[in-house]
């Protein structure tokens, strides 16, 4: 084992962000706000001095990494396993749409078990194994500071399973603002949370349900 800290960054706001859409898999590119908010919060990333950056193969994860990546001199590594869920039936509603049509599985997903699933999505259990897999294997390398960035839930699901918290607890991790990062740091071989929905505002708390992963 490598790896002394790892960041998670969650990428920049998207018009869907911001009307509470259900992104999921959807390619949905940042809007200009995102796109401030990535060259704005990119000092304070690269101020942690990654020696990789691996981003989501979406496009508003791959443009926000790269804003720290110039910074860095760094290439930017490209990996669909750290995709944002796919939200299955759910993906291209509102939060609204799928609270009225949904009620019961909505609660499930938001508030229970790693193991509920938007239907026809993945679980978050099932996003946090694949996310993993990203860090397990830099993890066998030789970098000791990695840069991940990804989605609000990729970066909930990865917290939760890294931490080893109860998978039944999952699902009271907030969801992580945009352009804002979770830092984890290994000690006695356990990881360790630094700080969690950090970034130039300082810690981010949200208005109710305003925070959504799958987003």
């Amino acid at each position: 084992m490598t790896l002394e800290h790892l960041i998670l960054m969650r990428h920049g706001e998207t018009e869907w962000n911001r009307g509470q859409r259900l992104q999921g898999h959807r390619d949905i590119p940042l809007s200009d706000v995102g796109r401030m908010q990535a060259v704005d919060a990119a000092p304070s990333v690269a101020a942690l001095r990654p020696e990789v950056i691996v981003a989501s193969d979406l496009g508003r994860a791959r443009e926000t990494a790269e804003a720290v990546a110039t910074l860095r001199e760094l290439p930017v590594v490209v990996d669909p396993r750290l995709r944002e869920t796919s939200m299955g039936k759910w993906e291209g509603l509102t939060r609204d749409e799928v609270v009225a049509g949904w009620s019961r599985e909505w609660n499930d997903w938001r508030t229970t078990s790693a193991h509920a699933s938007p239907p026809g999505g993945e679980s978050r259990w099932q996003v946090a194994a694949r996310a993993a897999a990203v860090v397990y294997e830099l993890d066998a390398g030789s970098v000791t500071r990695a840069l991940l960035v990804s989605h609000g839930g990729t970066i909930v699901g990865l917290t939760g399973r890294l931490l080893v918290l109860p998978e039944d607890s999952w699902g009271t991790l907030v969801g992580v603002g945009n352009c804002h990062w979770v830092v984890l740091h290994r000690y006695a071989g356990a990881w360790r949370l630094h700080s969690y929905n950090a970034g130039l505002g300082g810690l981010v708390l949200p208005r109710g349900e305003d925070q959504v992963a799958g987003t």
